[in-house]
């Protein structure tokens, strides 16, 4: 196993190898577009460069599996980190197979777009790798501002620009709260690395210091604001349903793993001695997380809007793992989201193509017949609803296991209860879009959706059998990720001591 001290340069630049190539990368885009005459059709040379080092980049992800750093140091390299990347970076792969077809579609730029992705993806994997908090506040200004500006991407539509506006107006109020938590932590420890200040946490835990105690609260709000968890997810439907579909996977899948793993990492790793603290705020939060929305996505005609309160319900099930505050909750937490990556891209993408230019039909009505119509469209669709349903033999069905078992073994059995009647109610908004594709009647005039672009088929396909395999062969990738994630924590115990 490799050890990062970082003491000399070098450990940087290899630590920071995949987010300098998407760096890179996202230079090579832009530039290429400035120097592209007007008129001249760059999008598969832009394509190929982006697919390029998007492979370079997981290829870097590699050198740094079986590695560790320093509990002290500036930027981890753990099991968290290189399975958290490859999280982002398959989040941002899905998202830009299945740009192109939509971007042609509303006649939008793809330079752009790509840049801005690669660069917003650029912020979420430094933001799962910060150990200090003020580099962790910079990766999440570098991740929010991009998103920001995919958000309103398509200037001509009123709702992608209100999207953007709330967007950014809660996006500013979140980096606030968290900022001034960095402040109050700062004030209490003297140092912005939590994982070295351990015994100034529980020097301040032991005199009962309120100013930790708030600084531990604003953060868990700004990052809360982030991963959509309730009361602070007001902004998230809208912004959702406003922003170009491709944008709304991405803010869905890679914004939230990034959020989430920060969120992970610095409450049940760093902040694990001050969990009596945070423990039970974040218990009530992981509780209405998955209450709320799924009872509001009960009443959903727009299947986008939707799909946006099932997103916001399982960043409940997600916060089972961080209550949980386990090897166990870390790893099956990762476990989870990668399936729920993979089902999400793959469900707004089907969403998108069905709903067509200007997302006009993006209603459950819509959906009638889809199934025999577009039957290989269709099946994929199911797959990945019934994933997000926690069916079996899906992996989203072995996500909720595991963290049902990391729940139960930390003597959370309310919250495993929780849980498994709340995934029961999402049941009926998930199946009734299967009913009307497979059970309603249809308009005879009613075509359906165009035929998919053979690249787009291929793509959705492969993310169907991914979650049919992760269900039924998740084993190692689990025990793999636990044991990297015991060792971190280990380490930065014995550093505390």
């Amino acid at each position: 196993m490799r050890l990062f001290d970082f003491a000399s340069r070098s450990d940087y630049w290899v630590a920071l190898m995949p987010e300098a190539v998407l760096v890179l990368t996202a230079i090579a885009v832009f530039m290429g577009d400035v120097f592209t005459r007007e008129g001249d059709d760059q999008s598969e040379w832009t394509l190929t460069v982006v697919v390029f080092g998007v492979i370079t980049a997981a290829i870097a992800n590699g050198l740094l599996v079986n590695s560790t750093s320093v509990p002290d140091a500036l930027l981890a390299v753990d099991g968290i980190r290189w399975v958290a990347n490859y999280i982002v970076l398959g989040s941002l792969a899905l998202v830009i197979a299945y740009a192109g077809p939509y971007l042609d579609r509303e006649g939008l730029p793809r330079a752009d777009f790509y840049g801005l992705a690669l660069l917003a993806a650029v912020g979420m994997m430094l933001l799962i790798a910060a150990q200090d908090l003020i580099l962790l506040f910079v990766a999440l200004e570098l991740m929010s501002i991009a998103v920001y500006i995919l958000t309103g991407y398509d200037r001509r539509n009123p709702r992608s620009s209100e999207a953007a506006l709330k967007y950014f107006l809660v996006g500013a109020f979140a980096s606030a709260f968290l900022l001034y938590g960095i402040a109050l932590l700062y004030g209490v420890t003297g140092t912005t690395r939590l994982s070295t200040a351990g015994p100034a946490i529980a020097a301040a835990v032991a005199n009962g210091d309120l100013l930790l105690t708030a600084g531990i609260g604003m953060l868990v709000i700004g990052l809360g604001f982030k991963v959509g968890a309730v009361p602070f997810h007001m902004w998230t439907p809208d912004a959702y349903e406003g922003a170009p579909t491709p944008v709304t996977a991405f803010m869905a899948t890679g914004v939230k793993a990034a959020a989430f793993v920060a969120l992970l990492r610095i409450l049940t790793i760093d902040l694990v001695g001050a969990s009596g603290l945070w423990r039970n705020a974040v218990w009530w939060i992981a509780v209405l997380t998955m209450i709320v929305p799924n009872l509001i996505a009960l009443s959903q005609d727009n299947v986008k809007r939707m799909l946006a309160y099932s997103s916001l319900a399982h960043a409940g099930y997600l916060l089972v793992g961080v209550v949980a505050a386990s090897a166990l909750g870390r790893s099956a937490s990762l476990f989870y989201l990668a399936a729920y990556t993979v089902m999400t891209v793959g469900s707004f993408a089907v969403v998108f193509h069905v709903a067509g230019r200007g997302d006009r039909d993006s209603l459950v009505d819509d959906y009638r017949g889809l199934g025999w119509r577009r039957p290989w469209l269709g099946v994929a669709l199911v797959i990945f609803l019934l994933s997000l349903a926690g069916f079996p033999p899906t992996a989203g069905f072995l996500g909720k296991l595991y963290l049902l078992q990391a729940a139960v073994e930390a003597g959370e059995t309310a919250l495993a209860v929780t849980l498994v009647l709340t995934s029961l109610v999402a049941y009926y908004y998930y199946l009734r879009i299967v009913w009307k594709m497979y059970f309603d009647a249809v308009p005879e005039e009613d075509t359906g959706p165009a035929p998919a672009p053979l690249g787009f088929g291929i793509t959705t396909a492969i993310c169907a059998i991914l979650l049919i395999i992760g269900g039924l062969t998740p084993g190692r990738a689990i025990d793999a990720v636990e044991d990297a994630v015991d060792q971190r924590a280990t380490a930065i115990a014995s550093q505390n001591e």
